[in-house]
């Protein structure tokens, strides 16, 4: 995998590259849709890449795992040949799922002991092991394995989690570098900075990494019950360390605001599951604001749902049939939100992009995060 940056906004430390990937090239900063179990949710394949340009998606290593399993995903050449999605694809190491689904786990120094959420069987996910599985699945990029820990934790306990992470990406990334891809194309891997909100765990965890010299990092653990200005106080003190000229990916944020203020402060990638799961529920995002289809003022609203929005859905149909379709709880509602918000995230960053190579990030930044968080 390569990197290049093109252009810095200045009085920021926002800029603006482009990945490379045997998959196809990657223009940054990017937000990536969650496809968890190879799909994203209420969205056909071809509507990510014609109608909202995804350039990369997401694939969580947990879930694939357990269903489809990896016999069927090595019978079918890996998730690019089972989904049809042929851009790049990115994995996270299921660590983050299985200690938020399973119900009974055991952090042990071999790896994570869970129970299946499906049908409560055992399993072991190593750091050696998840290497493995994300051969299989064949995705761009890998993740190590690592334990998220709670915003809350105490110190003495993110001491100790953040002692046990970095054992597992030394054993990971060892299996990494003395195995190969399966079908014939290259994967990065890449380690992920835990810590909680304690600056000196950061700090010690950022610098381990970037000893590694892996093909880009991650900062994890965030956006999991911390304040927001402590994560945004987390992401600078992490960037002041993390390699420049790698990517840098902001795993599970966030908000359209969000994710302007990771991108002011160096952060290349992004995912989140709010624009299709908080899409589903009615909530649309928009570069003037947020909108809840389900409030009563749009039932006679005959306008565009937004009118020069990103995608199609946006002129084709009202803000009175959308709320229609929600307070009937018919499907193409959470199909058209899910396309909708998609589209827009995918716009916002690319405006990012534009506005970085203008000179005038920061200007636009500001005002955008003021619009993007109205409630209309």
């Amino acid at each position: 995998m390569d990197f290049k940056i093109e252009a810095t906004a200045p009085h920021t430390n926002a800029r603006a590259g482009e990945i490379t990937t045997d998959h196809g090239k990657i223009p940054t900063p990017i937000f990536m849709p969650v496809g968890t179990v190879g799909s994203v949710k209420a969205v056909h394949m071809r509507e990510l890449r014609d109608d909202i340009d995804a350039k990369i998606i997401l694939g969580n290593t947990y879930h694939l795992y357990l269903r489809p399993g990896l016999d069927i995903l090595r019978n079918a050449g890996g998730l690019h040949k089972f989904n049809g999605w042929e851009r790049p694809i990115l994995t996270d190491s299921g660590g983050f799922q299985v200690f938020s689904l399973s119900s009974n786990r055991k952090l042990k120094e071999e790896g994570a002991w869970f129970r299946s959420h499906i049908d409560g069987s055992k399993h072991l996910f190593t750091p050696e092991g998840v290497v493995d599985i994300q051969r299989v699945i064949g995705a761009d990029i890998m993740m190590a394995l690592d334990e998220c820990t709670p915003g809350t934790a105490d110190l003495d306990y993110a001491k100790k989690s953040l002692a046990l992470t970095q054992r597992w990406l030394e054993r990971g990334w060892k299996r990494y570098k003395e195995t190969e891809g399966l079908y014939g194309y290259r994967q990065a891997y890449f380690p992920i900075v835990q810590g909680c909100v304690y600056p000196e765990l950061r700090r010690e965890a950022a610098k381990h990494i970037a000893d590694l010299g892996a093909e880009g990092n991650a900062i994890g653990g965030l956006a999991v019950g911390e304040p927001t200005e402590k994560m945004y106080e987390m992401i600078e003190v992490v960037n002041d360390i993390l390699p420049t000229d790698k990517p840098r990916y902001l795993m599970g944020v966030g908000t359209p605001a969000n994710i302007l203020e990771a991108i002011d402060r160096g952060v290349d990638m992004m995912d989140c599951v709010m624009p299709t799961r908080n899409g589903r529920n009615g909530m649309l995002f928009t570069r003037n604001g947020i909108m809840n289809m389900r409030n009563k003022k749009w039932a006679d609203d005959y306008s565009p749902l937004d009118e020069g929005g990103a995608a199609w859905v946006d002129e084709v149909y009202s803000k009175a049939y959308v709320r229609h379709l929600f307070v009937s709880q018919e499907l193409l509602a959470m199909q058209i939100a899910s396309v909708h918000n998609l589209a827009f995230y995918l716009w916002l960053v690319k405006e990012a992009r534009r506005h970085i190579i203008a000179g005038d990030f920061k200007s636009w930044k500001t005002e955008m995060v003021e619009r993007v968080t109205r409630r209309l």
